[in-house]
């Protein structure tokens, strides 16, 4: 099984590019490519989908067990030429002490050789004990090759190649010159999606020729292919079995939401649910469906074309005002409030929620959470008691002028969510968030939903 993952000294330091790169420009030499991304990002993994062919998965300790991250990974890999899996921060960072959620955590339980991208600005002979620093500091973690990034020229690549040909036996997998027309534009939430890229391919055909000019595939083929496997039991046949679709779920898929993991919506149709994708920027009304999910994204950026859409808004608001059951996650929950206020701007949104949103200049809440489930959870069902939920929050909005009486899904125990304590609002069958959920052995979301989604449908024909 060929894999390797591509991590960093640091954050910063250009792997997601050189990643994309690598995804499309190893599929142009006619092998299949298997994109997978550490951490609970939804940018990033669409970039490497698009530039591969294929879904990216995610790969986080936090919202996921050890062995089910095998299972995922293994079953995906079915068929594959190679797996790429891009490292989130540097290859040693991580929640705790000891790097259990580490990218370096990450490789050795997939026996995934590490290529390390190195931000060569300001350096020369000083790249040496960066790099034995790196291997020594864990030797259960091989560190099989090098590419050195935003490379100054001719001159200063050849001292760094002498440097680490001298000092060290790492490979040298490439040396890519800084090419400011190959970057992805950076805004105030980081990387701009590839949804809301008009020229997303242009772009990633783009960093695969910049890319495949300066790098080794060849080498790094070769490298991926000295990655140890480990033997992984079959999952359960019965969580694998496709249902017949019972329901139909409309999804928001647009340029303004995007953020939705491939493997959620893959057990919502396992399920038993159809998904029906519909566009909130130029469809005039809902699809035909039985439940409605709109997962994150921007809206802020799309702020003025969502408020002129007005049927559309009048039509998802009818659908919920009429108990149709609904799930919205951060960017849809911003959606689903009565308006959106971004710097000097004011837009009408859906009006569902009694809430009005605001953009703030510093994140108001990021990183992981842990929430509790409260008696009020409208996904609760018959003698299953609420549970505790593993998910991730990354927002700089937050709600004013919210219902004091307002219920909710969810207690903070980690994370700030909706106002530091709650998180999870409910308007009947409607339940929206801002932390973002995964679908896993803990959390069973998906198939929650689309159970709440058909006992609407049959309460509604009784």
């Amino acid at each position: 099984m060929a894999h390797l993952m591509i991590s960093a000294a640091h954050k910063s330091s250009g792997k997601t590019t050189i990643s994309i790169g690598l995804c499309a420009a190893f599929q142009r030499k006619s092998l299949v490519v298997q994109p997978f991304k550490k951490g609970p990002d939804y940018i990033d993994p669409l970039w490497l989908g698009q530039a591969a062919g294929r879904a990216c998965y995610n790969l986080d300790f936090f919202t996921t067990g050890s062995r089910e991250i095998e299972h995922l990974f293994h079953s995906k890999m079915a068929g594959a030429d190679i797996g790429i899996i891009e490292g989130n921060k540097g290859l040693y960072d991580g929640l705790d002490l000891h790097g259990s959620n580490s990218n370096a955590a990450l490789a050795g339980l997939l026996g995934a050789p590490v290529v390390l991208v190195l931000d060569t600005r300001g350096m020369t002979r000083g790249i040496a004990p960066l790099i034995l620093g790196y291997q020594a500091f864990d030797e259960q973690i091989r560190i099989a090759g090098v590419i050195l990034n935003s490379v100054g020229g001719t001159r200063h690549e050849s001292k760094l190649r002498s440097v680490i040909e001298h000092y060290t036996d790492v490979r040298v997998a490439g040396a890519v010159p800084r090419n400011d027309a190959v970057q992805i534009e950076e805004r105030h939430l980081g990387l701009m999606p590839s949804n809301e890229a008009d020229a997303a391919q242009k772009r990633i055909d783009s960093i695969a020729e910049h890319v495949a000019g300066h790098v080794d595939l060849d080498a790094l083929l070769e490298i991926s292919r000295s990655g140890q496997t480990t033997d992984v039991a079959p999952q359960d046949r019965a969580a694998q079995i496709q249902l017949s679709p019972e329901v139909r779920i409309a999804y928001a898929r647009d340029a303004a939401f995007g953020f939705y993991y491939p493997d959620d919506l893959e057990a919502m149709s396992r399920a038993g649910a159809e998904l029906i994708p519909f566009d909130t920027l130029n469809d005039a009304k809902l699809p035909d469906a039985d439940g409605l999910f709109i997962g994150g994204g921007f809206p802020e950026t799309a702020m003025s074309a969502l408020e002129s859409n007005r049927s559309m808004r009048a039509s998802i608001k009818a659908f919920i005002e009429e108990g149709g059951p609904a799930y919205a996650e951060c960017g849809g929950l911003m959606y689903l409030c009565r308006s959106l206020h971004w710097q000097d701007k004011r837009a009408a949104m859906a009006g569902v929620l009694p809430a009005d949103v605001k953009m703030h200049q510093k994140p108001q809440g990021r990183g992981y959470v842990r929430l509790c489930e409260t008696s009020d959870h409208p996904w609760l069902a018959g003698d299953v008691p609420p549970q505790q939920v593993n998910a991730h929050e990354f927002h700089y909005s937050g709600l004013e002028n919210l219902d004091a009486s307002q219920k909710f899904a969810y207690k903070v125990e980690r994370g700030y969510g909706v106002d530091g304590l709650h998180d999870g609002l409910i308007y009947k069958n409607l339940l929206a968030n801002y932390s973002h959920m995964r679908n896993v052995g803990s959390n069973h979301w998906a198939e929650r939903f689309v159970s709440h989604v058909a006992a609407c449908k049959h309460r509604n024909k009784i």
